[in-house]
């Protein structure tokens, strides 16, 4: 289990607890006493939870992260999968606009490897991933921009100032990921401030790629980002069941299907 994967399991665990003991989180994770202080040290130091005595709690203020965390983890092998697949549709030099989700920000690590990149997001976490050169006078492999707008729990900027700046900005190829898609509903999400920001940035690419694992397959939540006709491609991973691919195939030209192995 990579790091990341399990620290924010025990993330995920001591939320569900509101706080957890060292041992509780031992027997969980399946690791050693000094794995696990060893993952509250260094989460506690980034503020995602509070060290207290034999264990570790979640403060009210890391509650929207530490669910954050378990999104990411969730299917993870299928996130990968979908962001090698989606690799192959980049190149140096493109504008490449990533929506604000838990796919996207496995992409945007894999993007961190292409040189002369411009990257468009309305998604903190996303942004973040593209660090700083070391030396001052090292050049920066990526430009980013970032729009404003509201802040969302999940770190994302929407609304009406997050759109406007979409409005005036051209993309190569735009990744979307949301949090159901289905064939009626197309791409869905809950909070209808994100819909229309997404759908701005759906607008302002050449190309619009939805990225979906087999989990989101029938996941219809409150508001319609994009009609799946709309979309140029879709990548997807093997898990999805043979009928949603020959639904998939219907609506939109493009279909791939990444091989999780």
């Amino acid at each position: 289990m990579l790091v990341e994967e399990r620290r924010a399991q025990l993330i995920d665990a001591v939320r569900r607890r509101g706080a957890a003991t060292v041992a509780e989180l031992i027997a969980e994770l399946d690791v050693s006493a000094m794995t696990v202080r060893r993952d509250i040290d260094a989460l506690a130091a980034e503020g995602r939870l509070r060290k207290v005595r034999g264990g570790a709690t979640i403060e009210h203020g890391a509650a929207a992260s530490s669910t954050i965390e378990a999104r990411r983890a969730r299917m993870i092998d299928e996130k990968r999968a979908i962001a090698r697949e989606a690799m192959k549709l980049v190149e140096p030099g493109m504008v490449i606009g990533l929506s604000g989700s838990t796919t996207t920000w496995v992409l945007a690590q894999e993007l961190r490897g292409i040189a002369d990149l411009t990257i468009v997001t309305n998604s903190l976490p996303v942004a973040d991933l593209f660090a700083r050169p070391q030396r001052a006078d090292e050049p920066y492999l990526q430009t980013v921009v970032l729009t404003g707008g509201v802040r969302t729990p999940a770190d994302s900027f929407v609304g009406p100032v997050a759109v406007r700046a979409l409005e005036h900005l051209h993309c190569d190829i735009v990744f979307l990921s949301a949090t159901g898609v289905d064939a009626h509903a197309g791409l869905t999400t809950a909070n209808l401030l994100e819909a229309e920001t997404d759908r701005a940035l759906a607008a302002a690419g050449r190309e619009a790629v939805l990225l979906a694992d087999h989990g989101k397959w029938g996941v219809v939540s409150l508001t319609t980002v994009i009609e799946l006709g709309q979309a140029d491609r879709i990548i997807t991973d093997s898990g999805m069941p043979e009928g949603g691919l020959d639904v998939l195939r219907g609506l939109i030209a493009d279909v791939r299907v990444a091989d999780v192995s």
